[in-house]
């Protein structure tokens, strides 16, 4: 799909294109101004397409994930974040990872059925799991359709151990069941900020809560006691690499425990997004910031080189881990998170497993 020039900008998506999906051998082009390609680039209402899978708990073997087990209720997210690797997912759905992964959500009505089902198997064997290991499960759509919210009753009904990651402070409306939880050493959630710069966030995070709003969800959370880690996610070179210090002081100062980041890396069709984002958000430092990335990368803009490729490489990966060292000892010290607890994990039948 083409671009759109810069007076056509879609204010308020953060995709300026539709990318072709790899799967498919055919794709659309516009070749004219008026006409029927416009729907293709048109800044669309937010379509909800309904998904009823038999399974809801996804493993992974990957060796760079902290979590093995992970729950996604939505597929595709509505904050427009214009780097998420998540974006790549949405083309195995049969979409676009453009605006498509912002404007068509799949959504999974019977998460929390499939969860208590699992729990319930015989051969169940309880270990945290990571709600959303793809998109926020507090986006915008989960204010009205409460799918976080049922799975978050499960959890605590089963005394299983959970792990969160937002940006959204849709997460203190759930602020009672992650209290209960935390009491019973069940939970842990990692806020992710990577800017204080308003200006940045509006363009590279169209839809999400300002940071300020962020480091006020981790004082709240951290105050009710909930352990809270700041996620720095992703730096990228040119853009935000600079922030890294203030933004750890300011989420020590808020109550944040412990913090992690990661590099900025362009897989598949993210990669022609966010060249095409960049050079129309920030035209006069778009080389420089693409050059930054790709020379953490071994010279590329995607990498999947394991052990790298959220970490990165060469010497400006190096000073921006030296960086996020220094910072973290400065203001968070042990940069640690509570261990959670898997021993009180309790099945429908009420038998209490006894894993020690």
């Amino acid at each position: 799909m083409e671009a759109l020039q810069n007076d056509d900008y879609l204010k308020g998506r953060g995709a300026q294109i539709n990318t072709h999906n790899k799967f498919f051998k055919n794709k659309y082009v516009t070749e004219h101004i008026e006409g029927l390609d416009e729907i293709f680039l048109e800044n669309s209402a937010t379509q909800i397409i309904e998904s009823y899978p038999k399974k809801i708990i996804s493993e992974s073997d990957s060796p760079d994930l902290r979590f093995m087990r992970s729950i996604n209720p939505y597929q595709g997210c509505e904050h427009g974040c214009i780097y998420c690797y998540a974006r790549n997912a949405h083309e195995y759905w049969g979409y676009s990872a453009g605006l498509d992964f912002e404007r068509k959500i799949i959504v999974k009505r019977n998460c929390a059925e499939l969860l208590e089902k699992e729990f319930n198997n015989k051969n169940y064997i309880p270990a945290p799991i990571m709600l959303s290991g793809n998109t926020d499960c507090y986006q915008p759509l989960e204010r009205k359709l409460k799918l976080t919210q049922s799975l978050l009753q499960v959890f605590l009904k089963y005394k299983h151990p959970i792990s969160i990651i937002s940006k959204n402070n849709l997460i203190l409306r759930d602020l009672e069941l992650l209290k209960e939880l935390a009491d019973q050493q069940l939970v842990n959630v990692a806020i992710t900020i990577n800017s204080l710069d308003e200006t940045l966030r509006q363009k590279m995070e169209p839809r999400t809560v300002t940071a300020s709003g962020r480091l006020k969800v981790i004082k709240l959370l951290s105050d009710a006691g909930v352990p809270v880690m700041l996620m720095c996610a992703p730096i990228i070179p040119g853009l935000n690499s600079d922030e890294m210090p203030k933004l750890i002081e300011q989420a020590a100062k808020n109550g944040a425990k412990a913090a992690s980041f990661t590099l900025v890396r362009l897989n598949g069709a993210i990669s022609e997004i966010f060249q095409d984002w960049i050079h129309k958000a920030y035209p006069d430092r778009a080389e420089k910031v693409l050059h930054g990335i790709a020379s953490c990368h071994d010279g590329k803009l995607n990498d999947s080189q394991f052990g790298r490729r959220m970490r990165g490489d060469g010497k400006l990966a190096e000073s921006i881990h030296q960086l996020f060292k220094l910072a973290v000892t400065k203001f968070m010290g042990e940069n640690k998170l509570t261990t959670l607890r898997t021993d009180l994990f309790t099945p429908l039948n009420g038998k209490q497993l006894d894993l020690f």
